[in-house]
């Protein structure tokens, strides 16, 4: 079902669109109606599809996507060579290529970080802590939930999943009842938290590295987003059981070197934002410079004595455990939806949802959609047509895309995570049981947004 589901959908945003004049991209000509869009869009729909069915096949979904981008954009230079415009397509490629190795190297540096972090045993002592700690299971639901929604904003929403989860299934061993609505509120947390921050989600992300929305404009959604995680929380607090699980006494400690990797990832991030804000630079020229501090207190690391035993630390083994099918997974997505760009279905879906049914009623449709499809494409697609709209207007589809994915358990990589982690409790199954409240949540963070921030649209 969720595999025609996206299948489906992906065939109706891009497929079905009407006629237009125009390309996607100044000057270059629309291929919509021309063999080579057609085959284009065939080989972005197919790869795609072995994306959705990536659990059944067990083939990395960058596989597919990476190799849909080249056969793409191979079909588009053809065309222009042929045409006597060769110097267009490489143009265009060279752009989106920009706008990928500024994402992919400010990921390479934050998961770094994370991966370091974890090593080092920042999140073990979190997760020892909450688990001897003796709350109730309500309680834990609360804390779990308030943590996963604070901590998403600086590390990934999937990582903050993880962990969260990790507690629950820790403390709530043959409590499905308790597990399975604490699997759901934290989903919805972390997509609720990551949506307000630059950092909290790669949507938020390739918005603020685009220059549309400010730094601190983001925080303009952090009432909404709340409202968003609260809703459906409130609701699946009744359905929780009463009393508390047995106490633990796992004890777990930081390893030497963790309180000062967590201050430089702090400073990492601070020289990210000024220099975004301040010297108009690239955020990714702070976040690159934050990795040669990592690296230069990694040498220091390595050369301290350590417990017997305790192999010489590493930074590049940090480094080569960063999510690389995410990455290239990304750069196939991003080449992808350029591609289509280029040919112009997205002018055709801009005109469409924006030029017919307005901003508003496109943006809701939007994050509604990415808990089907991915919402990595869909706003990367948004940020290609560059619809006219203002701050109100994209801080809107910033929200709606972060938070839409929770709606179902396959619309986040935070749900599909969690999936396999508590598998066979937390299921498609039990989050939908509470898909409702969750579209409560949706629906009363967009009223909000739209409430306090009236000003801006």
């Amino acid at each position: 079902m969720g595999t025609i589901g996206r299948l489906a959908a992906a065939s109706l945003v891009f497929a079905s669109l009407p006629g237009s004049a125009w390309a996607a991209s100044a000057g270059m000509v629309d291929l919509t109606a021309h063999w080579v869009g057609y085959a284009g869009l065939a080989i972005f729909v197919t790869a795609y599809a072995l994306v959705i069915a990536e659990e059944n096949l067990h083939m990395r979904k960058s596989k597919p996507v990476v190799v849909a981008a080249g056969l793409m954009w191979v079909l588009i230079a053809i065309h222009y060579a042929g045409i006597g415009q060769a110097d267009a397509a490489g143009q265009a490629v060279r752009h989106v290529l920009l706008e990928y190795g500024e994402l992919m190297l400010f990921l390479l540096v934050a998961m770094t970080y994370v991966n370091c972090l974890e090593e080092r045993g920042v999140f073990d002592t979190l997760r020892s802590w909450l688990v001897r700690s003796g709350f109730s299971y309500r309680q834990l639901f609360w804390i779990t939930g308030w943590l996963a929604f604070f901590i998403s904003p600086i590390a990934d929403n999937m990582t903050t999943a993880l962990l969260m989860c990790a507690v629950v299934l820790a403390v709530g061993a043959g409590q499905p009842r308790f597990i399975a609505p604490s699997c759901v509120n934290i989903v919805v947390a972390a997509n609720a938290g990551g949506a307000f921050s630059p950092f909290g989600d790669i949507t938020t992300l390739m918005v603020w590295q685009k220059g549309i929305v400010p730094f601190g404009d983001f925080f303009l959604l952090f009432v909404p987003s709340v409202v968003n995680y609260l809703v459906p929380a409130a609701i699946m607090h009744f359905a929780l059981p009463t009393g508390a699980p047995p106490p633990r006494d796992e004890v777990v400690r930081m390893k030497d070197g963790a309180k000062t990797i967590m201050a430089l990832f702090g400073l990492t991030i601070f020289m990210a934002v000024s220099a975004h804000s301040f010297l108009h630079m690239p955020p990714v020229l702070g976040m690159m410079t934050g990795l040669g501090f990592l690296k230069v207190f990694a040498y220091v690391l390595k050369k301290r004595p350590r417990p017997h035993g305790e192999p010489p630390y590493d930074i590049f083994r940090k480094i080569a455990r960063v999510e690389w099918d995410t990455l290239l997974f990304f750069y196939g997505v991003m080449m992808c939806v350029g591609a289509l760009g280029v040919i112009g279905y997205l002018g055709n879906m801009s005109h469409l949802l924006y030029g017919q049914l307005g901003a508003t009623p496109a943006n809701i449709i939007i994050g509604l959609l990415s808990a089907i499809l991915d919402n990595i494409p869909l706003m990367f697609a948004v940020l290609t047509m560059q619809p006219d709209m203002g701050l109100g207007q994209w801080l809107l589809i910033t929200l709606t895309a972060g938070v839409g994915g929770s709606i179902l358990s396959i619309g986040s990589a935070a749900g599909v995570a969690l999936m396999g982690q508590a598998r066979g409790i937390y299921t498609f199954a039990s989050h939908l049981k509470w898909s409702w409240a969750v579209a409560l949540g949706y629906a009363a963070s967009i009223l909000v947004h739209m409430a306090l921030n009236a000003r801006y649209f």
